[in-house]
């Protein structure tokens, strides 16, 4: 058993060693002292933007730096506990070695999947949409499923979420829904999941029980902050304010809070009803106006390059890129890589890093498929 863990850890640490290399560990910390050095000076906070652009920058590198140290600092602990075992012959010790190197191998799959999330967009916070397509209200359900996964994804990965727009179906589910995922890269992961999602299962609002198939639609967009300038002329915006819908009795919303934005030159359309506010949802609904004009503008620049962004042009319910089998068997597979879990529930439980990182290396690998 000892000689088995040593085994599997001689290729993990050779991994590691080579994402030393890869992410230029050596030099990120240079530049974490430099930087460091540059928030120390005095006058540092006169220009509170560029401050806050430094200190940003700091922190994504540091952040790198000390994930990478945490890898090394993993190996040399599961070497000694290794080294424990063996000299007592002691299982218990052993056990908790392999443990370990299960858990070593997923934080280095994961700062592996890190490397590839190198684009201006990829570090930013994400504005996932999800709209129910074909199949009724089982394709409402099926929206209402998607949006709590990816808030369990969110809550798995230490992310902050807020729900921006919220439209319930009149039977069951959502007709939409607009979810803001905020944490280190959700926009780099969460690019994976544009696309149609396909549901397959014996449909609850089937009195016979027969099988349905629904559809989803989900669009993620990179949250901008201000350190990115898009130029919005007002005159190109048209805004229009609605009674937002809430619960009756006393908490009913008896103000015109609700805002549409409409970006006349594009015809993007979005609505934020978030707050009880008027000029917060309007805040707010021009954040998510301008994530999506710089999806488009990032699309239009990269569209002769990049096939994914092509595919996310048109998403229609004839190239779903992932389906969700639930009978007559239990699987998920994503069609653009081929990858296939057969543990259905986990992975709408919130389980889909593994989807991510698999469409990210494919995407690096230029072996992306066109779905179905």
């Amino acid at each position: 058993m000892y000689e088995q863990i040593t085994t599997e850890l001689k290729p993990l640490a050779e991994r590691i060693d080579t994402l030393r290399g890869h992410l230029d560990i050596e030099g990120k910390t240079r530049k974490v002292a430099d930087l460091e050095s540059q928030s120390a000076t005095p006058g540092f906070w006169d220009d509170n933007e560029r401050a806050q652009r430094i200190l940003k920058e700091k922190g994504q590198i540091e952040r790198i730096v000390k994930d990478w140290q945490g890898l090394a600092e993993l190996r040399d602990d599961i070497t000694t506990l290794v080294e424990l075992a063996t000299e007592a012959a002691d299982d218990d010790t052993a056990a908790e070695a392999q443990k370990q190197l299960e858990i070593l191998d997923d934080r280095i799959r994961a700062l592996e999947t890190r490397r590839l999330l190198s684009a201006e967009e990829d570090h930013m916070d994400a504005i996932l949409e999800i709209n129910a397509g074909a199949g009724g209200t089982d394709a409402a359900d099926w929206a209402e499923i998607l949006l709590r996964m990816y808030g369990r994804w969110a809550e798995r990965q230490g992310f902050s979420t807020e729900l921006l727009y919220h439209a319930p179906s009149e039977e069951a589910g959502i007709r939409g829904a607009t979810l803001a995922i905020r944490g280190p890269y959700a926009f780099g992961y969460l690019q994976a999941e544009s696309g149609v999602h396909r549901l397959v299962r014996i449909s609850p609002f089937d009195q016979n029980a027969r099988r349905h198939t629904a559809f989803a639609a989900v669009a993620a967009y990179p949250e901008i902050d201000d350190t990115i300038e898009i130029d919005l002329n007002p005159a190109d915006i048209e805004m229009e304010t609605m009674r937002a819908s809430g619960a009756g009795g006393q908490h009913v919303n008896t103000t015109d809070s609700a805002v549409r934005l409409r970006h006349l030159p594009t015809g993007i359309v979005v609505l934020c009803r978030a707050e009880r506010s008027q000029h917060k949802n309007r805040d707010k609904a021009m954040k998510m106006l301008k994530a999506k004009l710089y999806q488009r503008e990032l699309e239009k620049r990269q569209e002769a390059q990049d096939a994914v962004n092509a595919q996310k042009k048109k998403i229609d319910f004839g190239s779903q890129i992932r389906s969700y089998v639930m009978q007559p068997y239990q699987q998920v597979k994503d069609l653009r890589t081929n990858l296939a879990i057969g543990n259905v529930s986990e992975v709408l439980d919130g389980d889909i890093t593994r989807f991510m990182e698999s469409w990210l290396a494919a995407r690096a690998e230029g072996t992306l498929q066109s779905g179905g």
